[in-house]
């Protein structure tokens, strides 16, 4: 990793930091008052009153978050989503979190390790993606393509979503695996590409390499004539890859609020991972086709499973000490700068005493 990169990212987020403490006193949240008569439906789930009424959010275009299926499965009832715009960035989303832009986001737990060790006071609270036997992200050549191993990858271009996030880690752990040197993986250009657009990248060849997951690799697929070189479950196998964080201070001032959100997206997850694929599909579809952001459904048919690897998405060590070695290993971070104790918490989370 390239260390100038790694120090203007990291300039950027203690930047995004010092602006939090002005933002985050400007942008509050729907309060619920403790004198306005408020019924048994505006409490938490353990009979506290929430509060806070609404979290706002980033979505995905075309895509279901557990918190959007939580609503609408009525899990999150009487708090409220309120739907600020969409990403494709998870560094963004949670950068955006910390300025106070959003209440919640979720990104690859690498880069929430990567912007905590920055001084940014964020909690993980909740897995919301992962790789299992279903779901994971192949990095794809066309057929014919010269391409055959990671040496061939020297001075070529791999498109991904965003930079510094799952896609860049999974890239160069495949290249240091395979003997590149850091000189070497530093001609492996990593492209910017919004996702829905990369397989049509690839067969323009405007890249040699396109990242592809879920319901955009089996679209790829299906129209055929690409291969994957490597996929990020040969390199980690199956596990949750990203979480969704709140700050401190709001779970420090919002404790039934947060727990309300945890509790309600856990159990959509659960709820995804236990129905039947079609009505998943369907319920998805339905979200989609009603709330009006004028988008496609044609994807949400390859949908396949949650990916999620811990009941209702709660966190273990694993899914964050991972990154916090290979960082210090990438001489991102300093030995035991940072520990995964107290880094995450899953007390909200009502399967917390279930095994993973």
């Amino acid at each position: 990793m390239k260390k100038h990169w790694v120090k203007k990212w990291i300039s950027a987020a203690v930047f995004l930091l010092l602006a939090s403490s002005i933002l985050l006193t400007g942008c509050g949240q729907t309060k619920t008052s403790a004198a306005d008569g408020s019924n048994d439906a505006d409490k938490g789930s353990k009979g506290d009153e929430l509060e806070v009424t609404e979290l706002r959010y980033q979505g995905s275009v075309g895509a279901v978050t557990f918190p959007e299926l939580a609503a609408d499965l009525g899990y999150l009832a009487p708090l409220k989503l309120n739907h600020i715009g969409n990403t494709i960035s998870g560094p963004q989303d949670i950068q955006a979190v910390v300025t106070g832009d959003t209440d919640f986001g979720g990104a690859f737990n690498g880069a929430i390790v990567k912007l905590i060790a920055a001084g940014a006071p964020i909690k993980p609270v909740i897995g919301y993606y992962g790789v299992d036997d279903e779901t994971w992200t192949g990095y794809y050549v066309l057929d014919g393509s010269p391409i055959k191993t990671a040496k061939d990858l020297i001075g070529k271009k791999i498109a991904v979503n965003t930079l510094g996030a799952h896609h860049e880690f999974v890239i160069k752990e495949y290249l240091h695996r395979e003997g590149l040197t850091k000189e070497e993986i530093e001609k492996v250009t990593l492209v910017v590409i919004p996702p829905v657009t990369s397989e049509q990248t690839l067969r323009a060849n405007q890249v040699d390499v396109a990242t592809l997951g879920g319901i955009l690799r089996d679209k790829a697929l299906e129209r055929g004539g690409i291969h994957p070189l490597f996929t990020d479950r040969e390199l980690f196998g199956n596990f949750t890859a990203g979480s969704y964080v709140l700050t401190e201070k709001f779970i420090k001032e919002n404790p039934n609020t947060a727990r309300k959100f945890v509790e309600a997206t856990a159990k959509a997850i659960e709820w995804a991972r236990t129905t039947p694929r079609d009505e998943v599909v369907a319920r998805f579809e339905n979200i989609i086709n009603t709330r009006g952001r004028k988008e496609d459904t044609s994807a949400i048919k390859y949908w396949k499973s949650t990916g999620v690897a811990g009941a209702g998405g709660l966190i273990s060590d694993q899914e964050f000490d991972t990154w916090i070695k290979w960082l210090e290993k990438e001489e991102v971070l300093k030995k035991g700068q940072l520990k995964v104790e107290g880094l995450y918490t899953n007390e909200f989370n009502p399967y917390a005493n279930e095994k993973k």
